[in-house]
């Protein structure tokens, strides 16, 4: 007997812009596991062009909402989808844009998966209006985190029993043999991998490296990302400011083999972020591919990437001396640091390859139908 399958409409993001959000709604479109076993029918919400632009409100954004919201409707009229997962957005104008699109939904009773990409929802349910739009989307829906730890942003709204934990997860990359497992090298390679915002604790590392310097620790830092509130201009002053030329480069964006050579090369991977809508960073899947100790702070999911004393280190945010004894030890323990990559890409193995994040995304939306 051969089963129907279900019909899923996919409202999700999809790159350009390059962030989380759209590398993982890219994943589940291009997904030949997913879409072998449902009927995927696929909207794109981004009507963004790149990063710059997102948040802010545009004709061409008018447009694109209104052109999603009539290819919405005749979706729905034609398809008769049995579920919409929607990669909802939690405050700003694109929330909004996404409540009038769910009210369409509604309209046509379809049950909705949301996915939370980001979060927020917290910090302006005691709006009025905010709280009204919530109570209103988050009526009988079921919801997809990325992390236990995000659940009390949506507390109010959603009950435990309709919360779906699934950790992101990325393509496995084909490595050779690492070349950073030397216990005996003499100056150890940290890597910070994202773009040049001051949230992301760019500023942070940099004034970690001053203090190690002080200390007289040897060690060489890239920075590799795209500018964004920070200019390369403001970095190089910066560091210029604090004598690090010798100790800290920034080398630009990085993609493909170059961004893998510089991911091989490292020794130790880090990320002191700050950011409000912080939840479940790619960057510190990838890597941990590459056997990377990683120091990240407690921000959003990172808790449930990074174990505390097993793969990596915590530490608290803006916290500049703390950030700099952490890299001290790891610099100066070897086997630690290595022992810690190890059972860092153990546990990507584990939990955050593509395979395992599809698999358990299908389990979801499967189940989700059937009950």
């Amino acid at each position: 007997m051969i089963l129907k399958k279900k019909n899923i409409l996919f409202l999700l993001h999809l790159p350009p812009p390059v962030h989380g959000s759209s590398m993982v709604g890219k994943f589940i479109k291009d997904s030949k596991y997913i879409n072998e076993q449902v009927n995927g029918d696929y909207l794109n919400l981004l009507a963004s062009n790149n990063v710059s632009e997102t948040g802010k409100i545009s004709l061409n954004k008018v447009m694109g909402f209104v052109n999603v919201w009539f290819a919405l409707f005749f979706k729905l009229l034609k398809k008769k989808p049995a579920l919409c997962y929607f990669a909802i957005t939690a405050t700003g104008a694109a929330f909004f844009r996404d409540v009038l699109l769910i009210s369409l939904l509604k309209i046509f009773r379809v049950k909705c998966m949301y996915h939370m990409h980001n979060k927020g929802v917290s910090k302006y349910q005691n709006s009025k209006i905010y709280n009204s739009c919530y109570k209103f989307i988050f009526k009988n829906a079921e919801v997809i985190l990325l992390s236990k730890h995000l659940y009390k942003d949506i507390k109010k709204y959603v009950p435990l029993t309709k919360i779906h934990i699934c950790p992101n997860g990325i393509p496995e990359i084909e490595l050779d043999e690492k070349k950073n497992d030397d216990v005996d090298k003499k100056t150890v390679k940290i890597l910070f991998l994202s773009n040049l915002i001051k949230s992301k604790g760019v500023f942070i590392l940099v004034e970690a490296c001053k203090l190690l310097k002080e200390r007289g620790i040897g060690f060489k830092c890239n920075f590799i990302g795209g500018e964004g509130d920070i200019t390369a201009e403001i970095l190089k002053n910066k560091v210029d400011s604090l004598n690090l030329n010798n100790e800290i480069n920034y080398l630009g964006k990085k993609y493909g083999d170059d961004k893998t050579a510089f991911l091989n090369e490292a020794d130790l991977f880090v990320f002191p972020t700050y950011y409000s809508n912080e939840c479940f960073p790619l960057v510190l899947l990838e890597a941990m591919q590459f056997n990377l100790p990683i120091i990240s702070t407690f921000e959003g999911g990172i808790a449930d990437i990074v174990e505390d004393g097993v793969t990596g280190i915590l530490v608290s945010q803006n916290d500049v001396v703390s950030l700099a004894e952490k890299l001290e030890y790891l610099i100066n323990n070897a086997e630690v640091r290595v022992d810690m990559g190890l059972k860092g890409k153990a546990k990507f193995d584990k939990e955050f390859t593509l395979e395992v994040f599809e698999k358990k995304m299908l389990s979801i939306l499967l189940n989700s139908i059937d009950t």
